[in-house]
């Protein structure tokens, strides 16, 4: 196949574009301010922001299939009106699109959530997220919307390298209350690829099969890479004024049956 994986620099963009390229298919990766370093894929600069740009970029690759994994959680024009642009591109030229979200999209208040939960969220980042899954579903009804959680794996993202700063003394606090799913890049980025297919369509939960909080998630990095837990800090985040979801855990059990990649829980993949 043709990929075209927009957010391509990321974590998961990276990974996805590694593996898509390892497996055959003809892979172009987007970035916004530097190219990534995955071998076999051809680095294409886009910014989502940029209807016109999105637009062109997608019709001149003419890929089969778009993942979208661009995101900014600060930054609703990048994660959601970002995501519009990249539906949209797709309704025009044709292809599949395969839309990554976030459990950020739900309010922690029912704490489990199957692909039928409706997204209500409280944050401006879920709010971003839960806009683009609409936008994506009114442009491209046949898009795969992949709902994950905190993406982690081989020691490359933000999380890990958190617990590790925090353990050499950097000021910070891992939330014991503060509770998800966490998946393997690599796990996600297979799913993913699964998921490409003209049968993908719909809602699909790609997350861990344990939850922890982040605190736990800390410790279990730790423990991996030869650092003392104790080192590590922790607190509350209903004690501070952080706005978000406490405990969201994602149902991934339909999802799951439909996959040939198994969704590891972290205290397997971390150990």
């Amino acid at each position: 196949m043709r990929i075209i994986v927009v957010g391509g620099s990321g974590f998961l963009g990276g990974e996805l574009a590694r593996r898509a390229a390892a497996g055959g298919h003809q892979v172009a990766a987007t970035f916004l301010t530097r190219p990534g370093r995955t071998e076999g894929a051809e680095w294409l600069e886009l910014d989502v922001r940029d209807r016109t740009a999105v637009a062109g970029r997608i019709a001149e690759f003419a890929p089969d299939v778009v993942v979208n994994a661009a995101y900014r959680p600060s930054d609703w024009v990048t994660t959601a009106v970002g995501a519009a642009h990249v539906a949209g591109a797709v309704s025009e030229s044709g292809g599949r699109l395969v839309h990554v979200s976030s459990d950020a999209v739900f309010s922690g208040q029912a704490v489990v959530y199957a692909e039928t939960s409706v997204p209500d969220p409280i944050s401006p980042y879920g709010a971003a997220k839960a806009a683009a899954e609409v936008a994506v579903r009114a442009m491209v009804p046949t898009a795969a919307i992949v709902r994950t959680s905190l993406i982690v794996g081989n020691g490359g993202s933000s999380h890990e390298a958190f617990a590790h700063a925090l353990a050499a003394g950097q000021e910070g606090v891992l939330f014991t209350d503060d509770v998800r799913c966490p998946v393997h890049v690599g796990d996600l980025a297979d799913a993913l690829l699964e998921l490409t297919g003209p049968d993908g369509a719909g809602v699909h939960h790609v997350a861990g099969a344990d939850a922890v909080s982040r605190y736990e998630l800390g410790c279990l990095v730790a423990r991996r890479d030869g650092l003392d837990p104790a080192r590590l800090p922790s607190g509350t985040r209903a004690a501070t004024d952080l706005r978000g979801p406490l405990d969201v855990r994602l149902d991934c059990r339909v999802t799951q049956a439909r996959l040939r990649t198994r969704l590891r829980g972290a205290r397997e993949f971390l150990r």
